[in-house]
């Protein structure tokens, strides 16, 4: 058994080196949905080989349809880990809104006793992977191994949508099976408070497009008389919901469950309120179903939610016609066991079913995986509470989050893993918007969590 206190210590001292490393990789300005940073998005895998090479892993650049994957191997006793992340990062756009050039990451003290690391990239997801490899950093520089098997696969493309991945997990499920699956992807409850996600709603999009006339009319001329297309999908989208928020699609709510009792006291008991969730906002009511409570409607409760309206004329000024077409961009959360599938199809008929005959209607899928709930009783689960506990001083609480990260769905249908989702980000470190930042604590004692997550498994206690 390898012993945990001197890799703990390890990490104290070689913080600044370890900052010294999370700022080359912040240097480098990976952004996978924009084709001009393509080289870039190379040399920040080339540079994480490099690095995970220099610690003892087998470590490689996979060539993708797009952009490459990492994929790392370090031989070690007892269970197999993979351990996923992404070294992508979002555009920077608006740049004059950063405080700082986002590619010249710094440690800035926000506050007395408060320290945080600035750069795109710096929470969203590089700083949250490096504390995984910093602890396995620790565990070799200490020991010379390991406390277990460890694979690493580290994505260049989640910021665009992921396309290669789930080619890739299918060619190579062989290889990357494990275990279990660590993603680090995700919040602390708080600054003070570690957290594990055990629920992920899942994510279902859609564009629809109705057509009425072959071209934009003259309102004056064919007004009143001529097919609206905005009209028609104006009265589509107000249908969509009832007048107590719930979604009016038949079968919409099909394998959708109610969460338990206990589970819904133990939410009320973090003291989230309408008021501190949407007044730093500046909204305070709830919008979506009556009778739940806020965490509730975010974490386990689905949702028909309009992200974009386009038609006609939208430039300056004014012009008075009837459009040729209007198009909606749609996304639907899902929670327990909606089908993504039956959810567009359900969708769809319901559309159609509202289109008059002198229009047509088309559609345009964007992507669409399942929810994902873990057990809230899961020995992993309870056990990783434990451990963060001990770091962190405080209880360990497991949460849902209202996002999805289909990764976590993937890694149970192609190879057959549940994940343990255990981050360290915040809400504020506004990830994928100007000034990104990651507590310097964050990075620090994530680390420190990861090393002692890592005992756990290798003493057998998760």
């Amino acid at each position: 058994m390898l012993e945990l206190a001197p890799v703990l210590n390890h990490l104290d001292n070689e913080l600044d080196r370890s900052l010294g490393r999370l700022f080359d990789l912040l240097a480098i300005p990976s952004i996978s949905t924009d084709p001009a940073f393509a080289k870039d998005v190379r040399s920040a895998a080339a540079w994480l080989a490099k690095d995970l090479h220099s610690i003892g892993f087998e470590a490689s650049v996979r060539e993708t349809a797009g952009h490459p994957m990492v994929v790392a191997h370090h031989e070690g006793e007892g269970p197999h880990v993979l351990f996923y992340g992404h070294y992508d990062v979002q555009p920077v756009d608006p740049l004059p809104l950063w405080e700082s050039d986002p590619f010249s990451p710094e440690v800035r003290e926000v506050e007395p006793g408060r320290k945080v690391i600035t750069g795109r990239g710096s929470s969203d997801d590089k700083g949250q992977l490096m504390t995984f490899i910093e602890a396995c950093r620790a565990y070799k520089a200490v020991h010379g191994k390991l406390p277990c098997r460890i694979s690493i696969l580290l994505e260049g493309e989640e910021e665009s949508g992921s396309p290669s991945l789930r080619p890739f997990l299918e060619a190579n499920a062989e290889e990357l099976k494990a275990d279990f699956a660590l993603v680090c992807d995700t919040t602390m409850w708080d600054r003070e408070t570690p957290a594990i996600c055990v629920g992920l709603r899942g994510l279902v999009g859609e564009e629809v497009t109705v057509k009425a006339a072959d071209r934009d009319l003259h309102s004056g001329f064919f007004g009143g008389a001529a097919a609206n297309p905005i009209r028609v999908l104006a009265s589509v989208l107000a249908a969509m919901h009832d007048e107590d928020g719930r979604v009016t699609i038949p079968g919409f709510y099909d394998g959708v469950e109610e969460t338990p009792p206990h589970i819904l006291e133990s939410w009320k008991a973090l003291g989230s309120t309408p008021e501190n969730v949407l007044g730093p906002i500046g909204l305070s009511r709830p919008a979506g179903e009556k009778g739940r409570g806020i965490l509730e409607l975010i974490w386990a409760r689905p949702t028909a939610e309009f992200n974009g309206i386009t038609g006609g004329y939208t430039g300056e000024g004014f012009k008075t016609v009837i459009p040729a077409q209007a198009s909606a961009k749609i996304s639907f959360r899902l929670v327990h066991n909606q089908d993504p599938a039956k959810i567009r199809e359900a969708f769809r008929a319901f559309v159609g079913e509202r289109i008059p005959e002198d229009c047509s209607v088309e559609f345009a899928p964007h992507g669409g995986s399942p929810a994902i709930q873990l057990s809230y009783d899961s020995p992993l689960v309870k056990t990783a509470q434990e451990v963060l506990s001990q770091e962190w001083g405080r209880p360990a609480v497991a949460i849902a989050m209202g996002g999805s990260i289909p990764i976590v769905g993937d890694f149970q249908k192609v190879l057959g893993m549940e994940s343990l989702l255990v981050g360290f980000g915040l809400a504020d470190d506004r990830i994928h918007s100007p000034n990104e930042k990651y507590e310097l604590n964050s990075f620090h004692k994530g680390q420190r969590s990861w090393a002692r997550i890592l005992a756990a498994f290798a003493e057998g206690t998760i």
